[in-house]
């Protein structure tokens, strides 16, 4: 009943796309297939929510702030392809976040289909040419061989697992529950959530993914309140999987890289924002801000960093947060 994103799993995608001559088709979803069955296990064996009870709040604020400073670098990053474009994107998008009435990111990405089609009238001709074509996807499990199983698990799930926690897990529990106490979530919920999804997208040929909590951070500064805009979201996605899958690439053209970066970088903004608490003692703000530098290179090492960090202090006597975190 919140908008609860649904996104690629980052390591996994960078990996196959860093490296095709190494992993295949059939290795994306073996990862999937693995991924989902681990997850499964964990949540329902409870080891999910036994592994993040361990996590100091200031531990959990680390990851989120790490993850939306990762993202403001990201953003900035796509924005310095076109300044001028950028400049103007975000004056527009901060112009319209003030009115609550408009749908801000509607406008922004109509703005930026605008600019496309002035700079390449081409993108006219290309999308005239577009035809519906119906087009189901193909179950991978029977193309799947030990090679690409091997590759799928050790390569591409294994690294990935740690980020999934760290990110898709905790630091969405926690984002969801600040943003909507009225509608929590739970870590073993999210764990089969992670489970049922993999299993069945991967099953169906699609790659893997996973939840997080930039994702949310971007729906929610842009307006999504309810589950429904994700429901919105998805039929859009069905229908362009199921009838305008060969024109994918053409239809990408039509959103400038630097107005994505824009919407990057507000999603960045409001993950960031307040995680370090005014109230927190010293040595929970040096928790904090060591777990979010090192989430930035890797969420798994930033959460293994900030437990080592939290728990040294304890045996040292430094006065903490009491507050675990609840699964």
């Amino acid at each position: 009943r919140t908008p609860m994103p649904v996104q690629p799993m980052k390591a996994i995608a960078a990996v196959a796309v860093s490296q095709p001559g190494l992993v295949t088709p059939g290795a994306i979803w073996a990862s999937g297939l693995f991924t989902g069955t681990l997850w499964l296990v964990l949540g329902l064996t409870g080891v999910a929510t036994r592994v993040a009870r361990l996590a100091g709040r200031p531990v959990i604020y680390g990851l989120v702030l790490g993850l939306g400073l990762t993202l403001m670098l990201e953003g900035v990053k796509m924005m310095a392809r076109d300044p001028v474009m950028a400049v103007a994107a975000a004056v527009l998008t901060f112009a319209l976040l003030t009115r609550p009435n408009l749908p801000a990111m509607l406008i922004l990405l109509a703005a930026g289909v605008a600019v496309a089609i002035a700079r390449e009238p081409a993108l006219l001709a290309e999308l005239a040419q577009t035809t519906a074509r119906w087009r189901l996807p193909t179950p991978s499990v029977a193309g799947l061989d030990w090679s690409a199983v091997l590759t799928g698990v050790v390569v591409l799930a294994l690294p990935q697992s740690a980020l999934t926690f760290g990110n898709a897990i905790v630091a969405t529990v926690e984002e969801n529950n600040a943003l909507f106490p009225d509608r929590p979530v739970t870590v073993r919920g999210m764990a089969l959530g992670h489970g049922i999804m993999n299993l069945v997208g991967a099953a169906l040929g699609g790659v893997p993914v996973c939840h997080g909590a930039g994702g949310m951070a971007g729906h929610v500064r842009f307006g999504a309140r309810t589950g429904g805009a994700l429901v919105m979201l998805g039929l859009l996605l069905l229908v362009v999987g199921l009838f305008l899958a060969d024109s994918v690439g053409t239809l990408l053209q039509l959103f400038p890289v630097s107005v994505l970066g824009v919407i990057l970088l507000v999603g960045g903004l409001e993950l960031a924002t307040g995680m370090v608490p005014g109230t927190a003692t010293r040595s929970d703000r040096a928790v904090t801000l060591l777990t979010a530098a090192i989430a930035m290179w890797n969420m798994g090492a930033g959460f293994l960093a900030g437990l080592l960090l939290w728990y040294t202090h304890a045996a040292l006597g430094f006065k903490r947060d009491a507050g675990l975190m609840k699964p």
